[in-house]
């Protein structure tokens, strides 16, 4: 296997980064894993996230710009682009001139001499079609979505719902009642979840009923108080 069919290496690939940061667009060429336009010369112009996808190389190839993977791509050899210029180069065939063929003339006895006749002139074109070259459309791969993660926390006697795609934060926490947070655990089946969020709950009710009795306590000094006050009155 030759060092064209081998793909670039890690060091090749810091290299091209390299080179594109120092405002260069090093030149490689395709391998036998890139198809039908293996053995073709392109130019790298960028190097996007590598942990998006594999095909992170873009290379300009005639009018587009696609992404390869470092597989289907080699470092080109010194002097590749003039050889190949040169290689694409079209000949030029000029047309072969032919000389008119010179009528002779006829001799008649005893006779009404004939009209003279020439003989066509024949010429020989030379037509060089030139085909239009094909080029070689590798189709792009889309690129799937960064995941999702959806997060339903409690701390501090509060639900909050917060969301994030990837690197992105599509929803800070905020705040959602327990009843909405129990709809959306019953959605999750799974019974040590459900346990966890019951406990929660029941701790909650039994901390709001010990402030309530608290309170009706207040409430019924207060109303005595009162009471004393308009007897007094």
């Amino acid at each position: 296997m030759g060092a064209a069919d081998q793909g670039l290496s890690d060091d090749e690939v810091r290299g091209i980064r390299e080179a594109l940061a120092a405002g260069r667009k090093p030149k490689v060429v395709f391998t036998a894993a890139a198809g039908q336009i293996a053995g073709q010369l392109g130019q790298v112009v960028e190097l996007t996230d590598p942990s998006g996808s594999d095909e992170f190389v873009v290379v300009r190839f005639g009018r587009d710009e696609l992404p390869f993977s470092p597989a289907d791509l080699a470092v080109a050899p010194r002097g590749a682009g003039r050889r190949q210029a040169e290689s694409k180069a079209e000949a030029k065939v000029e047309p072969t001139p032919v000389e008119p063929v010179a009528a002779e003339p006829e001799f008649v006895l005893d006779r009404v001499p004939q009209p003279r006749r020439e003989e066509p002139t024949v010429q020989e074109e030379s037509k060089v079609e030139s085909k239009p070259a094909r080029r070689a459309v590798k189709a792009t791969k889309p690129k799937s979505p960064s995941g999702l993660t959806v997060t339903l926390a409690y701390a501090e006697g509060e639900w909050t719902v917060a969301a994030q795609q990837g690197g992105k934060v599509l929803a800070k926490p905020y705040v959602v009642k327990p009843a909405e947070a129990l709809r959306m655990v019953a959605l999750v089946d799974v019974p040590g979840v459900h346990e966890a969020v019951e406990q929660i709950l029941a701790a909650e009710r039994a901390d709001a009923e010990r402030q309530a009795e608290r309170l009706r306590a207040e409430l019924a000094e207060i109303e005595a108080r009162l009471a004393e006050l308009r007897e007094a009155g």
